[in-house]
């Protein structure tokens, strides 16, 4: 392969049948390319399959012209992209910091591969944090009155920027059935719990009322359900009864940071495909 060559990743959804993989590395191979991962689940539940494959290529174009006339003999949803382009990204905030940190911190690692291109706060609290990474904060403050105009302006701003993730890095708002619609299967949310138990704004103080022996976190799809978008990711830490709700939610802030940032890599490497309320994740 040349060095102009493109590293491409294909991801697709269709009704499961005969014949699905042989089509798929059969174009890649008229294509001139090769493909150097791939992997496929057929749902027995739902009758849908899925499929990843990264492959090296000479051009996009005649890939894609390929996929673009297998997708309608097998009625596929898909998404072609280059491997390891860093995804547009927006991330919002509250006043909790430690996951946007965490989130900065491993862009500037190159250890996600996304382009943060703001921080969006509806408190000025997590600026100074934005400021060191060098990323733009945006201050949209979010009341009972002003909650419409203030989605608006997060919407303007995905249409601006070209926006292709929407990250809600502990941001305690609950976004409309419209923003959820509209940005359906991109924008994750960290929630601090395992889910599905203890919705909702005190998760900590629940799970210390019942005596709980472990603790989670959730990362998930945002949907018009509150809490209740496909899971991407999960995590629990073992807890006890000496501990305070203090002591367990600073315990669990290192499993929200963690299960957070998997979720994001997973999202931003085309590995994640929705199948229903659920998701399929090709590690």
């Amino acid at each position: 392969m040349s060095e102009t060559d493109k590293k491409l990743v294909l991801t697709l959804s269709c009704p499961d049948q005969p014949g699905i993989v042989h089509a798929v590395s059969g174009l890649v191979g008229e294509a001139g390319g090769n493909i150097l991962q791939s992997a496929q689940f057929g749902d027995p539940d739902t009758g849908l399959f899925f499929m990843r494959v990264s492959m090296d290529v000479p051009a996009v174009e005649p890939v894609k012209t390929r996929v673009e006339a297998l997708a309608d003999d097998f009625k596929m949803n898909w998404n072609l992209d280059e491997i390891g382009r860093p995804l547009r990204t927006v991330i919002m905030v509250s006043k909790e910091g430690h996951c946007l940190s965490d989130l900065l911190y491993r862009v500037r690692d190159n250890a996600l591969p996304i382009d943060v291109k703001a921080v969006v706060g509806n408190h000025p609290d997590l600026a100074p944090i934005a400021t060191f990474y060098q990323v733009p904060f945006i201050l949209v403050p979010v009341t009972k009155d002003n909650k419409p105009e203030a989605e608006q302006r997060l919407l303007d701003l995905v249409e601006a920027e070209k926006v292709e993730l929407v990250v809600l890095a502990r941001y305690m708002q609950i976004l409309s059935d419209k923003l959820c619609g509209r940005m359906s299967g991109r924008i994750i949310n960290i929630h601090h719990s395992f889910l599905p138990s203890f919705k909702g704004a005190k998760p900590y103080a629940q799970a210390h009322d019942r005596g709980v022996k472990l603790i989670g976190a959730t990362a998930h799809y945002v949907t018009a359900d509150l809490d209740e978008g496909p899971i991407i990711e999960q995590d629990v830490a073992r807890v006890d009864h000496t501990l305070t709700v203090a002591a367990m939610q600073k315990q669990g802030q290192d499993v929200e940071r963690r299960v957070l940032a998997q979720a994001v890599k997973w999202h931003a490497e085309h590995r994640v495909l929705m199948d229903g309320n659920r998701t399929v994740i090709f590690h």
